[in-house]
């Protein structure tokens, strides 16, 4: 029998070849299918007569050029503090190598795919998909009320990965709490420009819709992984797991 916290091999539907990794929360009422990949047979794995909330946060890799994927370090120690948090995390991998639009296409993807199956969904990036994290926040975020998406943070995102996959300009669009962290000697990414627009945000919505954290470390936050689990992973749980106003 397969322990619950085993991550379980997720096919997520597109036209695109994405694969992913789903952590379960101790305790997650959410039941494996028989003879699926955690799908019921009306294509959700949602039980709409629960009466508990349920809630996952999406994570988007690092640069897959450069050797990211779902299994990066940071990904997993966000995955476990959300996981001692009752919430399920999913990791993906994106597709087949896109310039930035396919892969974006990819995050769009993950996010259906959990808000098909979830109460409340939040989003997390590092780096190269922190960039996308916050731009499919900015677009997923205006769609129509009853959207799942409630929370995005990035981790030293990059500022433009693509011409018109701008980091720096979705930030205003953001309907949806934001967090944004980075280092301070991180000469890898260039976070400046989402970090401006973020203090901008932070001044026009207030501190609670919009968080910007300054961490003394580099790029790669070496040595800091559980703080990074604890710093994103906590945020993010505070904001999927309360479901006041729905």
């Amino acid at each position: 029998m397969t322990d619950a916290n085993d991550p379980e091999t997720v096919l997520i539907p597109g036209g695109r070849d994405v694969r992913a990794s789903l952590d379960r929360a101790d305790g997650s009422d959410h039941e494996r299918a028989d003879g699926s990949d955690h799908e019921r047979a009306d294509g959700s794995d949602r039980d709409p007569g629960g009466d508990e909330t349920t809630a996952c946060v999406v994570a988007c890799p690092p640069h897959p050029q450069h050797g990211g994927t779902r299994h990066d370090g940071r990904l997993q120690a966000v995955s476990t503090t959300l996981r001692d948090r009752g919430i399920d995390c999913l990791r993906f991998d994106y597709g087949a190598w896109d310039g930035g639009a396919g892969e974006l296409a990819d995050v769009r993807s993950a996010l259906a795919w959990a808000s098909d199956r979830y109460d409340r969904v939040g989003l997390f990036g590092y780096s190269f998909g922190g960039c996308l994290a916050l731009v499919a926040a900015a677009k997923f975020g205006d769609a129509a009320a009853g959207s799942a998406l409630t929370a995005v943070s990035a981790l030293a995102p990059a500022r433009r990965v693509a011409p018109d996959v701008d980091a720096a300009a979705a930030v205003d669009r953001i309907a949806v709490p934001l967090q944004v962290v980075y280092g301070t000697r991180d000469d890898t990414a260039e976070w400046g420009p989402v970090v401006e627009a973020a203090r901008e945000r932070a001044g026009e919505r207030g501190t609670d819709a919009v968080s910007v954290v300054e961490l003394e470390a580099d790029h790669f936050f070496v040595g800091r992984t559980d703080r990074i689990g604890g710093t994103v992973g906590s945020w993010l749980a505070d904001r999927v797991a309360i479901d006041d106003d729905r």
